[in-house]
């Protein structure tokens, strides 16, 4: 009776996954909203795996360095703001190596980081720690604390968690390459500064928000006079070299809310939010 009820409850578990990771590859192929997929992904894991608190930790791509993005199970606004160091913490080490750990006690383990325990109060006894991987590379981790019963989490457990790990690396990598494809349909090649694509997508914002005294925007044209002199004379590298520079040296000259376009050819526009005339003017 006993074996009876326990595989009918194994039968039943089995099918919430099945049915979690049915709804999670639906949403995935549905949005590119990352925040909504990665919260649903940890709302099921927070569900089918039982434990005190579960978190998805993101690397960033510059730094290193790894931050709570989705918590559940601890009060997120304790740890806003907290970075683990490359390395730092069993999240760190798993980043590091891409290889899966499970400490059925972290006391003594000296790669342990005691960081959020300490802002927190919490007491961390266990952790569950799995890599988010796609093509090789880790873009962050799950980490599940405290779990109920860590002995059967490798042949209950882990293989459910896998599939919602490659699900959040797919979405993770899903959503950068789109920035990325955004960042450039917008953005000059040669300059790395905006186009006039870009222009075109905010002007008609900043001219519907104009009437209103705090909206308004002032635009400067700025052109390089005999420019093809220069690329006659030196050539179309140089001519880049010098389109890049001389953008950088406006963008140095500019506020961080003013925001200049590479027009075309050797055409600049300034768009100076909350001037008029008279100040932008007065400004250059």
């Amino acid at each position: 009776m006993v074996d009876g009820e326990s595989d009918k409850n194994e039968r039943l578990y089995e099918t919430d996954a099945l049915l979690s990771c049915v709804e999670i590859g639906k949403v995935l192929t549905s949005t590119l909203d990352l925040k909504k997929i990665l919260e649903l992904i940890m709302v099921k894991v927070s569900q089918l795996i039982e434990a005190q608190n579960w978190s998805l930790l993101l690397k960033n791509e510059t730094t290193g360095e790894l931050t709570f993005d989705i918590v559940v199970g601890i009060n997120r606004d304790l740890i806003k703001g907290v970075r683990l160091e490359p390395g730092e913490g069993i999240s760190g080490h798993v980043i590091r190596t891409g290889i899966p750990m499970f400490l059925s006690g972290v006391k003594d383990d000296p790669r342990f980081s005691r960081k959020v325990d300490e802002l927190t109060g919490f007491k961390t006894k266990s952790i569950i720690c799995v890599p988010l991987k796609i093509r090789g590379k880790v873009l962050g981790v799950i980490e599940i604390v405290n779990v109920k019963n860590i002995a059967l989490f490798e042949t209950k457990y882990l293989p459910f968690l896998t599939i919602l790990t490659d699900y959040a690396a797919i979405a993770i990598e899903n959503s950068r390459l789109f920035a990325k494809i955004r960042h450039m349909n917008v953005t000059d090649e040669y300059t790395g500064l905006y186009n006039a694509r870009y222009l075109h997508q905010i002007f008609g914002d900043l001219i519907a928000n104009s009437g209103r005294r705090d909206s308004e925007f002032a635009v400067v044209f700025v052109d390089i006079d005999d420019f093809k002199t220069v690329v006659d004379s030196h050539g179309h590298l140089l001519g880049t070299k010098m389109l890049k520079e001389l953008g950088q040296t406006i963008t140095d000259c500019l506020f961080e809310k003013d925001i200049l376009v590479k027009y075309g050819g050797d055409e600049y526009v300034i768009i100076l939010p909350n001037s008029n005339k008279q100040e932008a003017k007065k400004t250059n």
